[in-house]
């Protein structure tokens, strides 16, 4: 399974981002898809998944400004971020779950830089 993420930037306070990440993966539509980032020096963190029935959850740091979605024909799932902090500066990258475990490799993710 490849996982290709793009979107990301240098973004001022305030604004908004859009996300992608394409899957190669058959049977995209079954599985949970999350979004993760990772700031320098901290761990991993789950910000956003989207089930394959279209439920979704969220960090609670992001809940009202992030926005999870998914395009199962594109096999692509999305991000959108609006209201952006310097502290939602991090990678971002994008995995499958199974019974909430991520199983693919990751990608090479897409650096979000919220600065002025």
């Amino acid at each position: 399974v490849q996982l290709v993420e793009s979107g990301g930037g240098l973004v001022q306070p305030g604004g908004s981002l859009r996300l992608s990440c394409a899957a190669s993966n058959t049977y995209f539509s079954m599985y949970d898809m999350g979004w993760y980032r990772q700031a320098p020096g901290t761990q991993r963190e789950l910000v956003a998944l989207i089930a394959g029935g279209g439920s979704t959850n969220y960090l609670d740091s992001v809940k009202g400004r992030f926005t999870v979605s998914r395009d199962n024909a594109k096999k692509t799932v999305y991000l959108q971020m609006t209201s952006l902090k310097p502290e939602d500066t991090a990678v971002y990258y994008c995995n499958i779950l199974v019974g909430g475990t991520v199983v693919a490799s990751w990608g090479q993710g897409t650096q979000v830089t919220v600065s002025s």
